[in-house]
């Protein structure tokens, strides 16, 4: 990592745009669904569907707007920590989700959605970013000592979930209990703490392990480069508004899944994924596409060490906070296995240091595969 700012790889997004422009079709039209679906909510009359499908297309122009506040805050500070913005932005509204079923005592959708965002990044975000990319660039290259680090910072984050997971199996009596809370707060705070080791590594100690490789030069002029502050602006308005509309999705999830004839499995692992996702995969599509592998992978893998070292101990730690029981990290075997098989192919896939987009079409099948499975699981199934 240099520490020089790289260009926008869209300029022209930040160029001035003429009136004509505005009556183009947009995704920031879609912004209107999210009054839209607050009212629908409060009249309570609707059915749960609506508001789902309207909170969800609300989602997809905060998610445009958080790539693009992204671009403009890592114009100003490099891929590395460009990709940790988008990640911690980006990853706000799966966080919300997750507390918003937390509160409503949906235990099942909770993990279920923790795995989704990992399967999301691993499989939809990185795949589409490797296909892409390479239809449009033939073949990509990158840096593969980042990816060596994430790939095995995410053995070690599957290992720590799958381990307790097993434990609470192999002791389901109650006596047992106590042990189980006690396990799932000490693996918490060994993952948090992991996660700001990981964070003091890739920014301070080492960050030339993550370095990018074939960086397009520097823009030196002047005004070649967004605003800072607008870009943070916008970073934080468009990363509120979307964890708005996470928790009206939350609220209209269950029920929506009911009528749809999908269970909370489902729901959790594809749909919420998604949707909550929307941000970092966009981001990281949009980076593949602009011949920015590094980055795009970083936002990728960046978001899933994010999810499993950050999001999930955080919801041990508060749900007690929030009057719930404890949240345990008490994964099924069928979650365990669908998520073993993303970080083994994920590694398998990228640690060469260069894709294509055959490479992005075997982690899209994988995902296929699984949704397809979760979707013929029966919604009455517990």
């Amino acid at each position: 990592m240099t520490g020089k700012p790289y260009p926008n790889p869209h300029p022209m997004t930040v160029a001035p745009l003429p009136r004509s422009s505005w009556l183009r079709p947009s995704l920031l039209w879609l912004l209107v669904l999210a009054p839209l679906a607050a009212m629908l909510e409060r009249a309570g009359t609707i059915p749960a569907g609506f508001i789902f499908f309207c909170a969800a297309l609300a989602i997809v122009p905060f998610a445009k707007l958080i790539v693009q506040g992204t671009e403009q805050v890592a114009a100003h500070t490099g891929a590395t920590i460009g990709g940790l913005l988008n990640a911690t932005f980006g990853n706000l509204p799966e966080l919300i989700i997750a507390m918003a079923a937390l509160r409503a005592g949906l235990l099942e959708m909770v993990r279920a959605s923790i795995v989704g965002a990992l399967l999301a990044n691993l499989l939809v975000a990185l795949g589409l970013s490797f296909f892409l990319g390479g239809l449009r660039h033939h073949s990509q290259e990158y840096n593969p000592n980042a990816v060596r680090t994430y790939s095995s910072t995410m053995v070690l984050a599957w290992i720590s979930l799958a381990l307790p997971s097993a434990f609470h199996r192999a002791l389901e009596t109650e006596p047992h209990l106590g042990v189980h809370d006690t396990l799932d707060l000490v693996v918490a705070v060994i993952l948090l703490g992991l996660y700001g080791l990981f964070l003091l590594y890739s920014l301070r100690t080492h960050p030339e392990t993550f370095s990018e490789l074939n960086a397009p030069p520097s823009d030196e002029e002047a005004g070649g480069h967004p605003s800072l502050s607008r870009g943070i602006l916008t970073l934080l308005v468009a990363s509120l508004g979307a964890a708005w509309m996470s928790e009206l999705l939350v609220g209209a999830a269950e029920q929506a899944g009911r009528s749809l004839g999908m269970s909370q499995m489902f729901m959790g692992v594809i749909v919420l994924a998604l949707v909550g996702g929307a941000a970092e995969s966009g981001s990281a599509i949009a980076m593949g596409r602009a011949n920015r592998p590094d980055l795009s992978i970083g936002i990728a893998l960046g978001s899933c060490v994010q999810i499993a070292l950050f999001v999930a101990p955080i919801l041990v730690l508060v749900a007690p906070v929030m009057g719930q029981p404890q949240f345990g990290l008490v994964f099924s075997q069928a979650e365990m296995w669908m998520l073993f098989g993303a970080v083994l192919l994920g590694a398998t896939v990228t640690t060469t240091g260069h894709s294509t987009w055959f490479r992005g079409v075997q982690l899209l099948a994988l995902y296929l595969i699984i949704a397809a499975i979760l979707y013929l699981v029966p919604a009455t199934t517990p």
